[in-house]
């Protein structure tokens, strides 16, 4: 059996460098490896929150949709893209984080850029990668673009 099989059949990886999530071992909370406080401002956004704050930020681009085009759930999506990319690299959260008490920041805690912001969220309206997340709550756009999303409160 090869090293890569074993790891995922076996659900043991025969060394820690194998495992995709290397060091996360003896972590205690969300964002320790990455030196954020457990609880507070400055620590690892919930699942919950980030849940709340894309509805809020889906439901107006929704119903803006609906009232205004012929296409309300392509034109939703695009609606939602260009607010959430502009709310983020202008304001580094959108309305939704704002009211969930969450920003979008990068690793080193800067606000993420037009760049980062682009690419998180055309990854964001895939749907799966916001849903596969790692042991600090990061989703694969987070990971494909740097970020991660802090409770400002």
């Amino acid at each position: 059996m090869s090293r890569w099989t074993q790891t995922w059949l076996t659900g043991r990886p025969e060394h820690p460098r194998d495992n995709l999530e290397a060091g996360a071992e003896g972590q205690d909370y969300p964002g320790q490896r990455l030196g954020l406080p457990e609880h507070g401002p400055g620590s690892a956004g919930g699942f919950g929150s980030r849940v709340l704050a894309l509805v809020i930020d889906w439901l107006p681009c929704s119903v803006a949709a609906q009232l205004l085009t012929k296409n309300p759930a392509f034109s939703a999506l695009m609606l939602f893209a260009a607010v959430t990319v502009l709310s983020v690299a202008l304001a580094g959260r959108t309305v939704g984080h704002a009211a969930a008490g969450l920003r979008v920041a990068l690793l080193d805690g800067r606000r993420a850029g037009f760049a980062a912001a682009v690419i998180r969220t055309m990854l964001l309206c895939l749907v799966i990668p916001p849903v596969v997340y790692n042991i600090d709550g990061r989703g694969l756009h987070d990971r494909a673009a740097g970020t991660i999303v802090l409770r400002t409160r």
